[in-house]
C-alpha cells in the first residue's frame, strides 16, 4: 500500500499538476490511513474494504474532528481509490465511500464601499505604496488566489490588453482579466522598478535614501534618492506577506471585518454575480474545476435579490 500511495502522489504532481501543499496534505491523510490499516492487517490495496473504512472513520470521529475535516480524510482515500481504478489495480470502488453532510459554507465578502476604502489605503506615490495598491487592485479585479498572485511573472502580463494567462489548481490554464485601474497601478509600480527580477510582486528592502553620490559627493535629485531607498530587492513576495499587506490595508481603511486575500476573491465573485454574470462564467473566471464550488456564492446573491425585492416591490392593498 505504501508503494501505491507513493506512486499516487507522484501522479498528482507530474500528471495532474497539483501544488506541493495539496500533495503534502494528501500524503499526510493517506499515510495515517495506511498505518491504521496495517495495524488491522490490511497491508495491500486489494484488502481495502468498507469494514476498514468504517473503522477508520469511527477513529477519526472519536477524535472530535468536524465533518469537514473528516471529509478531507475520506476525499484523500477516495481519490487514491480512483487512481487505483484508473491503473486497473483491484481495490474498493471509490464511489462506495460516502462523505459526511456539512453545513452550507458561509461566504464572507466586502461591500463596495469597504472595497473602495481598502483600495485607497495605500495612496502614496513611492514604489512601496504603488506595489501594495497594485496588489489590492489585482486581487479584487481578477479574483486570483493569493498563491496565483505571488507566482506572477512580469513577462506574463499584457498591460495593453489588461489580461494574462495563469496556471491554477490542477495545472489548469485560464485567462485572467484586469480592470483599467489595476492595470494603471501595476504599470506605475513596474515603472519604478530598477531591477531585473522576473517576479511581478517583489519584496523591498527599505533603507535610508542616499542624499549624495558616494563617488562624486554631488547631491542626488529626489528621484535618484527614491531609487537609492528602494533599489535593493529580495525576491518574490510570499503569500503570508501579501496577507499582511491586505490586513494592514483593512486596518488603515477602518474596516472591522477580518479581511484576507481570499475575502477579496469572494468579493470579486459576489460583485460580478450581483452585476448579472452567470455561474458558468464566474466558474471560469475563478478557475473552479466544478460549478458546485461556484454555487456557494448564490447564497449571497440570493439574499441580495431578496433585499432588492423588498426595497423596490410594494404590493398595494386594494382600498374599500
Amino acid at each position: 500500500m505504501t508503494k501505491k500511495i507513493r506512486e499516487f502522489l507522484e501522479y498528482l504532481e507530474l500528471e495532474r499538476g497539483h501544488s506541493q501543499l495539496t500533495i503534502r496534505n494528501y500524503s499526510a491523510y493517506l499515510e495515517k490511513f495506511a498505518q491504521f490499516a496495517s495495524e488491522n492487517d490490511v497491508t495491500s490495496v486489494a484488502k481495502i474494504d468498507l469494514d476498514i473504512i468504517k473503522k477508520w472513520r469511527l477513529v477519526l470521529h472519536r477524535r472530535n474532528l468536524c465533518n469537514k475535516t473528516l471529509n478531507y480524510y475520506m476525499i484523500a482515500i477516495r481519490s487514491f481509490l480512483k487512481y487505483l481504478s484508473k491503473m486497473d489495480v483491484k481495490s474498493l470502488a471509490p464511489e462506495k465511500i460516502e462523505l459526511a453532510d456539512t453545513p452550507d459554507r458561509e461566504i464572507q465578502f466586502l461591500e463596495k464601499d469597504e472595497v473602495e476604502r481598502i483600495l485607497k489605503a495605500y495612496s502614496g506615490s513611492d514604489i512601496l505604496d504603488l506595489r501594495n495598491r497594485a496588489i489590492l487592485e489585482t486581487l479584487f479585479t481578477t479574483g486570483l488566489r493569493v498563491s496565483e498572485l505571488v507566482g506572477l511573472n512580469r513577462e506574463e502580463i499584457n498591460l495593453e490588453r489588461n489580461e494574462f494567462a495563469i496556471t491554477g489548481k490542477g495545472g489548469k490554464r485560464r485567462l485572467v482579466f484586469m480592470s483599467d485601474s489595476a492595470s494603471e497601478y501595476l504599470q506605475k509600480y513596474l515603472d519604478k522598478r530598477f531591477d531585473t527580477d522576473k517576479a511581478v510582486f517583489s519584496k523591498l528592502k527599505i533603507k535610508e535614501p542616499a542624499l549624495s553620490d558616494s563617488r562624486t559627493g554631488q547631491k542626488l535629485k529626489s528621484a535618484e534618492q527614491e531609487k537609492s531607498k528602494f533599489e535593493e530587492l529580495d525576491g518574490r513576495l510570499t503569500t503570508r506577506q501579501v496577507e499582511r499587506i491586505v490586513k494592514e490595508a483593512s486596518k488603515k481603511a477602518g474596516v472591522v471585518k477580518k479581511v484576507t486575500p481570499h475575502i477579496m476573491r469572494h468579493s470579486f465573485a459576489t460583485d460580478i454575480l450581483r452585476s448579472g454574470a452567470d455561474l458558468r462564467s464566474v466558474q471560469s473566471l475563478l478557475g473552479h474545476s466544478s460549478v458546485t464550488s461556484t454555487q456557494a456564492y448564490t447564497h449571497v446573491t440570493d439574499k441580495h435579490l431578496k433585499e432588492i425585492h423588498s426595497k423596490y416591490h410594494h404590493r398595494q392593498e386594494d382600498e374599500g
